[in-house]
C-alpha cells in the first residue's frame, strides 16, 4: 500500500522559526506550534526569522526536492529602507555580489521592479516609524536560494531590506492566506 502524503500552505508570520525542532533550545516559535502537522512534515526551504510569507510543507522527499530546485522561481515583495531608483532594480535584475560562505559570489539574473501601494498587515514587530526617513516596496524573483539572498542583494546595491515577505513559489501564490494560517492542498506540483 502506498503511503498518501500530504501537502500545506503556510504564511509564515514574523518571529517563527522554519524547524520543527529547535536546536538553540532558545523559547521561539515552531512550525509545529502553528499547526498539528502529521508526522514526517518537513517545510520546503525556509523562511529565516524575520522573514515572513508563504512556505510550502510536505510529507513527501521527491516534491520538496522538486520544488527546492532552479526550476521553480520565489517572488519575494521586499521593503528596503529609502527610495530605490530604476539603476538600483537594474542592478539586482544583472546579478549581484554577495557573500556566500565566506566566499565572493555573483546572484544569478533575477526579475526586480518598483511596487506601488503594497498593502500588507502591520506586522507583530513595529519595522519602524516615518521619522526614520522613507522606505520603498520592491519585487524581487530568484530561481536560486542561497542563504539570506534577498537581503544580501539588497544591501548590495545600498537599500538594506526592513521586511521580506515571500508571495508566490512556482504557481503557487499566498493570496488571502493570513499571518499563521495554515491550509491542507491536495499537491503542491
Amino acid at each position: 500500500m502506498t503511503k498518501k502524503h500530504r501537502h500545506f500552505l503556510l504564511y509564515k508570520p514574523w518571529g517563527v522559526i522554519s524547524q520543527f525542532i529547535n536546536p538553540a533550545k532558545r523559547k521561539k516559535i515552531l512550525l509545529g506550534d502553528l499547526y498539528n502537522f502529521p508526522e514526517g512534515t518537513m517545510a520546503i526551504g525556509r523562511l529565516d526569522v524575520p522573514s515572513e510569507g508563504l512556505l510550502l510543507l510536505t510529507t513527501d522527499g521527491k516534491v520538496s526536492a522538486t520544488i527546492r530546485s532552479t526550476k521553480f522561481e520565489k517572488e519575494y515583495y521586499v521593503q528596503v529602507d529609502g527610495i530605490i531608483s530604476n539603476t538600483e532594480i537594474e542592478k539586482l535584475k544583472k546579478g549581484v555580489e554577495i557573500g556566500f560562505n565566506g566566499k565572493k559570489y555573483i546572484t544569478k539574473s533575477a526579475k526586480a521592479s518598483l511596487l506601488k501601494n503594497v498593502n500588507f498587515p502591520e506586522r507583530s514587530q513595529k519595522i519602524r516609524d516615518e521619522r526614520h526617513g522613507p522606505t520603498s516596496w520592491i519585487s524581487i524573483t530568484i530561481t536560486e536560494g542561497k542563504f539570506r539572498q534577498v537581503r544580501k542583494m539588497t544591501a548590495a546595491v545600498g537599500f538594506p531590506t526592513l521586511r521580506l515577505i515571500r508571495v508566490r513559489i512556482g504557481n503557487i501564490q499566498l493570496q488571502n492566506l493570513q499571518s499563521g494560517e495554515v491550509v491542507e492542498v491536495p499537491s503542491l506540483l
